[in-house]
């Protein structure tokens, strides 16, 4: 078999391939073999029908189906023999093919990019000193609080933090317009769920009265109709309920969350608060490391690898929106692969750039890891012992745990030997998302 690579540009390789004609008339004799023991040919018993009748019968077809047979054997050996690492499915056009001559065909890949890592030893992170503060615990057991609300009719007049019951009506110089118009509506006043004017606008009225509200709508409203303008609201106010927390040292309360006092609570508080600081100045660390580990290393990404990914992120997104019952098709409409080829390329570029790594410093997954790691995440459940056993039971979920253990442990590796700076935050500060870059 002679094979020939041909390099067209970046990663684009163009392999020929031609199998020799003894090879492709052996494989085409093999067929008709087959063919003949089990054809049914009137007149004749099965596999006695004489070779000449078989082969105006069923020649044309045997040999396609010996030339595709041919092809994707020959695939892979051809790929060993020109030492090249396909990144995706090739396109293979079949280019030469009579009887008694070579087989010829050509495959159309991409390859995966040669990686030379740089700038691994000017990585530059921070690692944030935070401390657990008074109003960090009161701010979760407040939360806690507010899980276990409940809401009491009362006959005063609305104030802030009161959940109201209302119709209201709205319209701009009198036209009515789009989402302006509700029945039986609930608003926690304060909560920021309507405009400030339609919030403030209830304080002071009881049950039973009937209003108009001005309402100013900012310059940058998501409606483009209403930016900018004041919307007069009739309001009918129906109801009045008051948000009553319960006590911290409730015994029901405390019984919910596994304690028997509040001191017991506030350590769980405690516990669970320094957890989520951890956890998140992990994630800190690892953002910024793989993202300087990005900038220092540009990669050409296979177009393939990208299109194997869009499904996949395609697929988070429907999760996240509640459009998993939504056919492919559909979906690929409501939410096309442009949407996500930034994120796709990103997401491989660090692939590659990862496993160049894991390849490069010997990185071994550490096993005892994911089973600590599976500890974590399924404490979270209530069933701990049947998260891990459903988990156990799916390889794609285990592998899955594996790969993120593996990116811990390459950030550390990343890590090791640099000296992070240590900036006081709060944990408030840590926890809240950095605010998007302007365009």
């Amino acid at each position: 078999m002679d094979v020939q690579i041909q390099a067209p540009g970046g990663l684009q390789r163009q392999m020929t391939v031609r199998i020799p004609a003894e090879r492709v008339s052996a494989a085409v004799e093999a067929r008709l073999k087959q063919v003949s023991a089990r054809a049914r040919i009137p007149g004749f018993r099965p596999g006695k029908a004489p070779r000449k009748v078989i082969e105006q019968q069923y020649g044309p077809s045997a040999r396609v189906e010996a030339v595709s047979d041919l092809v994707q054997k020959s695939y892979p050996e051809a790929l060993g023999k020109a030492g090249v690492q396909p990144a995706g499915q090739p396109q293979i056009e079949v280019t030469a093919e009579q009887p008694g001559q070579p087989l010829e065909y050509v495959a159309k890949f991409e390859v995966y990019p040669e990686i030379q890592l740089s700038g691994l030893d000017r990585l530059q992170v921070d690692r944030p000193r935070v401390t657990i503060g008074e109003a960090d615990i009161s701010r979760l057991l407040d939360n806690l609080r507010r899980q276990k609300r409940e809401l009491v009719s009362v006959e005063r007049a609305a104030a802030s933090g009161d959940v109201v019951t209302l119709d209201f009506d709205g319209s701009v110089a009198g036209e009515a317009f789009a989402g302006g118009k509700a029945e039986k509506a609930q608003m926690e006043i304060g909560s920021g769920q309507y405009l400030p004017d339609m919030e403030q606008g209830v304080i002071g009225h009881r049950a039973g009265e009937t209003f108009t509200i001005d309402v100013a709508f900012p310059a940058d409203y998501r409606a483009e109709n209403l930016r900018g303008k004041t919307a007069q609201f009739a309001i009918t106010l129906h109801e009045v309920k008051e948000v009553q927390l319960p006590a911290l040292d409730q015994p029901a309360f405390l019984q919910a969350h596994g304690v028997d006092s509040a001191e017991a609570l506030r350590a769980k508080a405690v516990t669970a608060l320094e957890a989520e600081r951890d956890k998140a100045i992990r994630n800190r660390l690892k953002t910024q490391t793989l993202d300087q580990l990005l900038a220092a290393n540009p990669v050409e990404v296979p177009q393939a690898l990208i299109d194997a990914e869009v499904p996949r992120l395609r697929g988070e997104a429907a999760s996240r929106m509640n459009l998993q019952n939504v056919p492919a098709e559909r979906l690929a409409d409501l939410l096309p692969a442009a949407l996500f080829e930034a994120t796709a390329r990103k997401r491989v570029s660090l692939g590659l750039l990862i496993g160049e790594v894991i390849k490069s410093r010997q990185i071994k997954l550490d096993t005892a890891r994911v089973a600590k790691a599976l500890d974590e995440l399924a404490g979270d459940f209530e069933q701990p012992e049947q998260v891990k056993q459903y988990y156990r039971s799916r390889p794609e979920l285990m592998q899955g745990l594996g790969a993120m253990v593996l990116e811990e442990q390459v950030v550390e590796s990343l890590l090791a030997g640099l000296t992070p700076s240590e900036p006081e935050m709060t944990l408030e500060q840590l926890l809240t998302p950095p605010a998007p870059a302007a365009a």
